[in-house]
């Protein structure tokens, strides 16, 4: 992974630290608006770790030790989630040469990607579905919504005995037994353990066997906790089964309907706490974009 680049604005480093004060555990130093150095945005420009580390800048911002890419690699083999007839699929990346140190551009590469807007480690806007069609989509999607306080539920040993299984409010409330109430403002990630199976496509997609949460755990979110979205280690953020649901796919119906978001197919959330991380989701700004993939950091206290 690529040393971290500084963030360019004060507001998103406060938006950070606030993040971080609504979510600390007791068990952490817990970032402030008081950061190191004289000047600690210019110094996290002109420094940064070893490449591929993890590790911040110390003049980043105090309180931070490192940095957790949640993003799966996005390439041609890439699983993408199927619906059957009489529904159209969105395709696979595919990617066409424009030039490669050639004729055609001698002292640059470059191409052409095709892909649909929901592939990979990718951004579910309200505008996806119908219940959010008249909400915001990429363009519209305020930038402090992009950062907030992780809240991680792991459901690893449930799912492990059912790929079908929903996870449940009691899931979550048994979390805020545990690290305290669920912030507002939260991007909620189910901790399946689904992600080691990326890299083999029928087994991610097992059929359309896949956990996810279920009615009663998204409303529990949207409307008692007040959640900006929801992040899961599956292909989407309903379980494979949920089209059969009432409603169908209540997770896109009810969390996206209630102007809140989705990340799909995250990785190495094993790697982070229970609570104290911040996420940072950065979607490509695309006008009237239901979706997009997404690069997804985490900073770990």
């Amino acid at each position: 992974m690529r040393a971290v680049r500084s963030l360019t604005t004060l507001g998103a480093a406060l938006a950070i630290g606030l993040a971080v004060s609504a979510c600390s555990d007791g068990n952490s130093a817990t970032p402030s608006e008081e950061v190191a150095g004289p000047d600690p945005l210019m110094s996290a420009v002109h420094g940064g770790g070893k490449g591929g580390d993890g590790a911040l800048h110390p003049g980043l911002l105090h309180g931070f030790k490192r940095v957790v890419d949640l993003t799966q690699t996005l390439d041609e083999n890439t699983p993408v989630i199927y619906l059957p007839p009489p529904f159209a699929n969105s395709p696979g990346l595919t990617r066409d040469v424009i030039s490669f140190f050639d004729a055609a551009g001698p002292a640059w590469a470059w191409y052409t990607l095709h892909l649909g807007e929901h592939t990979g480690t990718h951004f579910d806007a309200p505008c996806h579905w119908i219940t959010g069609r008249d909400l915001a989509c990429l363009e519209e999607v305020p930038p402090e919504h992009l950062i907030g306080p992780a809240v991680v539920i792991d459901v690893r040993d449930k799912v492990a005995r059912d790929p079908d299984y929903l996870v449940t409010v009691e899931d979550a409330k048994a979390w805020e037994r545990r690290h305290g109430r669920i912030p507002a403002g939260a991007w909620v990630i189910l901790q399946t353990g689904w992600s080691k199976r990326y890299n083999d496509p029928a087994a991610y997609l097992n059929d359309g066997h896949t956990p996810g949460p279920s009615k009663e755990l998204t409303e529990f979110l949207a409307f008692e906790r007040d959640i900006r979205g929801l992040g899961v280690e599956t292909v989407g953020t309903d379980a494979g089964q949920a089209g059969t649901f009432d409603p169908p796919f209540p997770n896109h119906n009810i969390m996206l309907g209630a102007g809140k978001y989705g990340i799909t197919s995250l990785t190495n959330v094993d790697k982070l706490p229970p609570r104290g991380a911040v996420l940072i989701v950065a979607p490509m700004k695309v006008r009237g974009g239901t979706g997009s993939p997404v690069r997804v950091l985490a900073l770990v206290p």
